[in-house]
């Protein structure tokens, strides 16, 4: 069972990434505007899925920042910020940072995303949250890029998960 680092101490989650290369399962998440969607309101278009524990620690908010930038002017690409948090709290970060190309979205609904996705953390104080993971499927819902961040204070590795697109982030940052 993969683990992930917290406050210097190791805990599991459940399952592993969905594998490069593999079809990425479909899931159910809740929207901004409190509306369900699926992989198919995306359908030809590339996805990047930034997962994280939440929207309110800043490391978290930070990528979410960092992807919105990344995704300005790109138009086939679905950026799909997933947490925990309420969509309430996916709306007013989004109004509060002026998001324009990123997508909160809420597994509050539907269970079984952070199982699909090999992200639920099964102990410790974040017991039920996801660890951050950064997926990245191209227009069939094809894995091209996955990577688990194993210390969950860290950043994702932008330029990978951009690179898997055919996106070069150099002058970004």
């Amino acid at each position: 069972m993969p683990r992930v680092k917290y406050e210097n101490t190791f805990y599991q989650t459940f399952g592993d990434l969905p594998t490069i290369g593999s079809h990425a399962p479909d899931f159910s998440l809740v929207n901004a505007k409190l509306q369900n969607v699926t992989l198919a309101n995306w359908t030809g278009k590339r996805k990047v899925m930034n997962i994280f524990v939440s929207i309110d620690r800043p490391v978290c908010a930070t990528s979410v920042n960092k992807f919105d930038k990344f995704f300005n002017g790109i138009e086939d690409v679905a950026a799909l910020m997933v947490s925990y948090d309420l969509p309430f709290a996916h709306a007013r970060f989004a109004q509060q940072n002026e998001l324009k190309n990123v997508i909160g979205l809420s597994a509050i609904r539907h269970a079984g995303f952070g199982e699909n996705y090999g992200v639920q953390i099964v102990d410790g104080p974040l017991a039920g949250m996801f660890s951050r993971a950064v997926i990245v499927l191209d227009e069939n819902n094809t894995v091209v890029h996955h990577e688990q961040i194993e210390d969950i204070t860290k950043e994702p590795n932008y330029d990978a998960a951009l690179r898997a697109l055919g996106i070069d982030i150099s002058g970004y940052e």
